[in-house]
């Protein structure tokens, strides 16, 4: 499970922030949202607002640019750049390379590891990894400057011997991993495995998914079907043809993606003027249903995945298309014991502020990206925030009302004619 992130120097990230799933010490309800896992306690779901171009999507983008790094950075030339996308609003971006900072706290396998890197366009400047088991003392596994790498023998003996072998724009870890070091790779595979980022606006890259599940009728495919019919969107069942051409598909104009065609079609119940069920109709998914239905048909795949895995679903603009009430229930499902026995995670963007309930999240749940005068985002939890009065917000109060009246900040500034 993810317990923190922290970014630094990317796009409008100038100042070090913190995102936070850990628990704090509040009374709050409902309590099925937070879950005890080897001594920490861990929110299941957390929400992020703040107006157009606060830095929401900046976050979300930061956490896969980091996972990008760690997985490709062992792949570079000598001479290639790594992706560095630094803030570039400050006097003093045109003359210095101040680094891009990342690090991550995460749970696996009873271990908590904290691992990060700070980086330019040509070099890693500084990586570090540090594990942690129950109550005992923090171990260093290894930390690099530029002045080299120390390694532990005793806790880290996978990276003796290729200190010197690791070229500057290449991270230690990713270089462990590929030689086969075993704790090397169980992190490499957290990155790969442990989490999935998508956008709540394009399918492209996870809608196949979710066509799969339904045609091959894998795990998840029951649950989703339930699911739907939950929430009552009209139709009976989903059928799945696939057809004989495929389609090829660009990820951010990155990386093509060759796709089966399948095609889903709804089944919808046909009646007599009396109200009784007289036979069947088919509709194409695509060009018959709302653009509500047809995004939650994509996007249980990668949720029931999750749900099935006990990973992380990371969602930018998760309410777009979809009527709140639908989000409510996703939400629902990952903060539920029963529905979410594995413990994933649900963090998505949002600007649906009927979620802001404290029937559905707790104050720590709840978070907030706003720029600065100088353009710089500033991150923030609902109980990081300190009320004109000096108070803290309640949970017995109306957030969402608050919110739209700016008490907590992370809203658009309007200017009247």
């Amino acid at each position: 499970m993810l317990l923190e992130f922290t970014v630094k120097n990317y796009r409008s990230f100038h100042k070090e922030c913190t995102f936070s799933l850990e628990a704090q010490n509040i009374v709050e309800e409902p309590k099925t949202n937070v879950v005890s896992l080897d001594g920490y306690k861990i929110v299941k779901t957390a929400a992020v607002y703040g107006p157009n171009s606060s830095g929401k999507s900046n976050l979300i983008s930061a956490l896969d640019n980091m996972r990008n790094c760690v997985i490709n950075s062992v792949r570079l030339n000598d001479n290639e750049m790594l992706p560095y996308d630094p803030f570039l609003l400050s006097e003093t971006s045109d003359d210095t390379y101040e680094p891009t900072h990342y690090e991550i706290l995460f749970l696996m396998d009873g271990i908590r590891y904290r691992y990060g890197f700070d980086y330019t366009y040509t070099s890693i400047v500084g990586e570090w990894l540090f594990t942690k088991v129950g109550t005992k003392k923090e171990k260093t596994l290894f930390i690099r400057t530029e002045e080299g790498i120390g390694v532990s023998e005793k806790d880290f003996s996978e990276g003796i011997g290729y200190e010197s072998k690791t070229n500057e724009n290449r991270l230690f870890l990713s270089l462990c991993a590929q030689l086969g070091g075993t704790i090397s790779k169980k992190i490499i595979n957290w990155f790969n495995n442990g989490y999935r980022i998508i956008s709540g606006l394009q399918s492209i890259g996870y809608k196949t998914l979710s066509k799969q599940m339904f045609h091959e009728k894998k795990e998840g495919y029951q649950e989703a079907l339930a699911f739907f019919k939950t929430l009552q969107l009209g139709f009976e069942d989903l059928l799945s043809e696939e057809e004989s051409t495929t389609k090829v598909s660009f990820v951010s104009g990155k990386s093509m993606v060759l796709e089966k065609n399948i095609k889903l079609s709804t089944v919808h119940n046909k009646y007599n003027d009396k109200g009784q069920v007289i036979g069947e109709e088919v509709f194409n998914l695509e060009n018959q249903e709302s653009a509500g239905t047809l995004k939650l048909v994509e996007l249980s795949g990668p949720i029931f995945e999750t749900l099935l895995k006990g990973s992380i679903l990371v969602v930018d603009e998760l309410d777009a298309k979809m009527h709140p009430l639908i989000s409510q229930y996703i939400i629902k499902l990952f903060n539920n014991a029963e529905t979410n026995p594995k413990n994933a995670q649900l963090i998505f963007s949002t600007h649906d502020t009927h979620l802001l309930s404290a029937r559905l999240l707790r104050r720590d749940q709840i978070w907030f990206t706003e720029k600065d005068t100088l353009e710089q985002t500033d991150l923030y939890s609902m109980m990081d925030i300190i009320l004109p009065d000096g108070s803290k917000p309640r949970n017995d109060t109306n957030y969402e009302k608050n919110y739209i009246n700016g008490r907590y900040g992370a809203i658009p500034f309007i200017m009247n004619d």
